[in-house]
């Protein structure tokens, strides 16, 4: 008999092959039009004053592949979850079963990292003709970008087992999601940012799986040693674990 988060993860799986093709353009789609268009208009411009020291395309493709994982996981934890919880509500039914709480969570996050690492890897595929994955390490990136992607998952469950309408979880997108993606290293170097600002950068999750990405894809070393940011990307997910279950447990109690 398979363990009840096997249960789980093919119940979503179940779901998703009904309607895999929508998320194309959010996972894929939208992420490789960036890279086009940072390539054609604006890679030519910052490759002209040298001040990255290695061409613009290369220096935001790494970061564009751990914000790719980070919005499919931010989203998949988000609003599907809210609606099972709230409307739907999928996660009282599974309650009634023998499937506990852990698994409900743990279930969710490997459908999520599924969908997260068909999403990285089909990227990473799209910038091999680029040119710019420029170490064997590449192939490590999307892990550094699946890590990133748990890392930002487990909280964003517990959040949406808190909020009570889809409203609150579109606000807190718009508000988390788009400012982290500007503010944490894809597009530009932290370092160049206002001094008051890079302390939330360096809290966050993104800023640790760009640096590691990006270390990976390039074959230069973090700014930071590995295991330190591997150990922030793992307090997010064990804290984000942690509440998520405490949240799930309160709800389904109700």
């Amino acid at each position: 008999m398979a363990h009840p988060a096997v249960a789980v993860l093919e119940y979503h799986l179940a779901g998703y092959r009904r309607g895999w093709q929508s998320s194309l353009v959010s996972s894929l789609l939208i992420p490789v039009l960036y890279l086009l268009g940072l390539g054609l208009a604006v890679a030519p411009h910052v490759d002209r004053g040298g001040s990255l020291g290695r061409p613009y395309l290369a220096f935001v493709a790494p970061g564009l592949l751990a914000a790719t994982a980070l919005q499919v996981s931010m989203l998949e934890s988000s609003f599907p979850v809210l609606n099972a919880l709230r409307f739907q509500r999928t996660y009282q039914v599974i309650a009634s079963t023998p499937v506990r709480v852990v698994d409900m969570l743990l279930g969710r996050l490997c459908y999520i990292a599924l969908r997260v690492a068909a999403s990285v890897a089909a990227f990473l595929v799209v910038l091999l003709p680029f040119g710019v994955l420029r170490s064997p390490w590449a192939l490590a990136a999307p892990a550094m970008a699946l890590l990133v992607a748990l890392a930002a998952a487990a909280p964003m469950l517990a959040i949406a087992a808190t909020f009570a309408a889809p409203s609150q979880m579109t606000t807190l997108v718009r508000l988390v999601m788009l400012p982290m993606t500007l503010t944490s290293g894809v597009f530009f170097p932290v370092e160049r940012m206002p001094e008051f600002i890079r302390p939330a950068a360096y809290a966050l999750p993104l800023w640790h799986g760009v640096e590691l990405s990006r270390a990976a894809a390039l074959g230069i070393h973090p700014a930071w040693p590995v295991p330190l940011h591997l150990g922030v990307l793992a307090l997010w997910l064990a804290a984000g674990f942690a509440v998520a279950r405490a949240r799930f447990s309160a709800r389904l109690a109700v």
